[in-house]
Formats: structure tokens, sequence, C-alpha cells
């Protein structure tokens, strides 16, 4: 059985390595697809919107889906639709087919993103202690690979699909085969047995219970996409520094990420997740705070450092702490959690904008500083309890982890 969970921990993380490459690809080349296709700037927005819009659609469906289709099923099926839309928006021609593969994307993104993230909190299930920050800290490689081949596509000026072919080619087949490993756990029983807590009943999912998980998750996001979408403006227009050094802080934050990613479990399993969760709010917080006071772009640089180092935890720990909260509708839990995902990448952007227009870009990095803040009212919720998985023991490793996913 340990050898089976080695495996399946092994196949996961490269899906997560290979959604992190995919999204990046995507992401990073959206000048790219815009010139491809004759987007205009009024109409771009609602192309990138719909997209989440989608993902959360899909993240709900899944939830249903699981019910009576293995999530490691759903997850060996979604991943190849991602990188093959991926592939259609890099190939097409018209806007119709860019409407119709970014659709496909998103919508097999928000079943790849939940049956993933189910599969990974049933693993940690199983081995009993913090695993989810490994699998996201393999995402974050993916993405910093993702990004350095779209940078590479860029510099040599070659077509979006040439661009993407070689990636799909390779990661398509890699990932069917690896999904042969996949481990589907079981639901873990709460102590009455029903398989419900205090924010379930019956095995069901309360949302007035996972909404502070719902809420983190978002915020969490709002911040990400700050970064993301805001890095490279604010250190050029703000901060005054040149085009060429304004990449380099999103690059910072996701290598950032990486390590803090890396290096989390360590400290979940010996100081616990609310100690981490907090650490991480903190040093976010900061992070913002060190970015809107920042007086030039190398201090601006150390602001998104410590962004990456701060936000890198909360994601992973609050998908981990849903299982904990449901143990018995975890898959559920996850799917619905999820959208969040979702719905803080959707706001952030805009949010920022809208407010760097209004009072200043400065001052706008004070809201995500204040929402990230909000993650310290609800850190209990990220509590280990001792009935619980992931508490002071370890359960038993065989208790809770069903067949491979090439059982059937």
């Amino acid at each position: 059985m340990t050898d089976v969970l080695r495996r399946g921990r092994a196949s996961l993380a490269f899906g997560f390595f290979a959604q992190g490459a995919a999204f990046a690809l995507l992401v990073t080349r959206i000048p790219a697809i815009q010139d491809r296709y004759g987007v205009s700037d009024a109409l771009l927005p609602l192309f990138l919107a719909a997209v989440p819009v989608l993902a959360g659609i899909g993240s709900v469906t899944t939830e249903q889906v699981v019910k009576r289709i293995r999530p490691s099923r759903v997850l060996r099926w979604s991943q190849p639709a991602v990188l093959l839309a991926l592939l259609g928006v890099g190939a097409g021609g018209d806007l119709a087919v860019l409407a119709v593969t970014l659709a496909a994307f998103g919508l097999a993104v928000g079943a790849l993103d939940a049956s993933m993230n189910m599969l990974g909190v049933s693993l940690q299930r199983a081995y009993g202690r913090s695993i989810m920050l490994s699998f996201h800290a393999v995402f974050s490689l993916g993405g910093i690979v993702g990004a350095s081949l779209a940078w590479a596509g860029a510099h040599w000026k070659l077509a979006l699909w040439v661009s993407y072919l070689p990636v799909v080619a390779v990661l398509l087949p890699a990932v069917l085969v690896a999904s042969r490993w996949y481990v589907d756990g079981r639901p873990a029983p709460a102590a009455d047995g029903t398989g419900g807590d205090d924010g379930a009943d019956g095995g069901g999912v309360v949302f007035r219970a996972l909404l502070p998980l719902c809420l983190v998750m978002a915020f969490a996001y709002i911040g990400d996409s700050t970064v993301s979408n805001w890095s490279a403006k604010y250190l050029k227009d703000v901060l005054g520094s040149s085009e060429q050094l304004a990449t380099v802080p999103y690059n910072v934050y996701m290598v950032t990420t990486l390590v803090g990613r890396a290096v989390g479990d360590f400290g979940v399993r010996r100081f616990g997740a609310v100690a981490v969760v907090r650490l991480g709010s903190l040093t976010a917080a900061a992070g913002f705070a060190v970015v809107a006071a920042a007086p030039g772009a190398w201090a601006g640089m150390l602001g998104f450092t410590l962004l990456g180092l701060g936000l890198c935890v909360l994601v992973p720990q609050t998908f981990a702490a849903a299982g904990r909260l449901f143990p018995g509708s975890s898959d559920a839990a996850i799917a619905r959690l999820n959208v969040f995902n979702y719905v803080g990448f959707l706001v952030g952007s805009p949010l920022v904008g809208l407010l760097g227009d209004a009072w200043g870009y400065r001052w706008a990095m004070l809201v995500p500083m204040a929402l990230v803040l909000v993650t310290l009212v609800y850190a209990r919720s990220f509590e280990a309890r001792p009935d619980r998985y992931g508490g002071e023991h370890e359960r038993s490793r065989t208790a809770d982890v069903g067949r491979g996913s090439n059982g059937l």
C-alpha cells in the first residue's frame, strides 16, 4: 500500500505540474492571443472574464459528477481537455473558434482544479501528515516553466500554435500515462460515525461553516491576481523602473511562491496549520505595505518577494482545512470552495484597477492588504482536531485509501 501511495503522490504531482505549465502558457501570451484574433481592448475583458466564470461552473458541476464517477476519472479526462483547448486557442483563426476554445478551457480547468485538489486532500488524509503544499509547489514550478517557454516563444516570434504544439505533444501522453496511478481516497468518518461534524449534517456540506474558508480563498486570489496583473505596471508607472525591470517582480513572486510551498509542509507539521496561515497572512500584508510605501523599484521588489512567501501557503491550506472540516464530504466541500478561487481571480484585477484610477495605485495596494489581514480572523478554521487526520497522531495509511484509478 505504501508503494501505491507513493505512485499516487508522484502521478498527482505531475498533474499539478502540467496544469501550472498549461495555465502559464495561456495567461502569459494574452497579448499574442489578442493580436492573432484581432480582439479589441473593449472586448478582451469579456473573453478573459468568461474563463473564470466557466471554470466556476465546471467546479460546481464536478461536485455532482464525483457522486457517480471517481475524482481520478474526472482528472484523467479533464486534463487532456485543458491541453487540447490550449492548443485550439493557439491554432484557431477567428473569434468564434477563440470563444469555443476558451469556453472549453474554462470548463475543463474548473473540473481539473476541483478533482486535482480532491485527490490531494484524500492523499494527505491517507498519509496522515501535511503534503498539500508540496503539490502546489509543483504547480508553481510548472508555472515557472510555462512562463519561460512563453517568453521563448515571444522572443523568437513563434506562432502560438508552434509554441503550444510541442508542449501539448509532450504533456498529453505523459498525463494519460501518469493517470494510471492516481489514488482515490474514501471519505473519512467523523467522530460520531455519520461523516458529519459541527459543520456538516449527516455528511453534507453546510455553507455557513464553509464560508470562512471561502472568504480566505477569495482574498488570497485577490492578492495573487493583484500581483499577476498589476506588478509590472506598478513598478514601471509608479516606481519609475525600466520596462525590462518591470517584468521581474512576477518572476520573483513565482520563485518565492515555489520556495515557500516547498518548505511549507514542514512548517505545518512542526507548528501546525493555524500558525503557518497566520504567519503567511502577516507576511503577505507586510508585502503589500512595503509595495505601497516603496520609494523605488528595488524596495518594491522586496515587497513582491514578501508577497510570494506569504500568499503561497493560504490556498493549499484552505483546501486541506475544508477536508478536515467535512471529512465525510470533502469532495463536495472542495468543489464549492474551489469556486472562490475564480471569484477572487475575477474580482481582484478590476478592483485594484478601479481603485488605482480613483485613488492612486499606492492606496489601491492597501485594499488587498486589508483583505489578507482578515484571514487572521478566520485562522481558527484551519485548526487540526485530534479526532481527525492531521491531529496529534497519524491515521493508518491503509484506512482511507481506495483503489487506484485503474482498478475499475
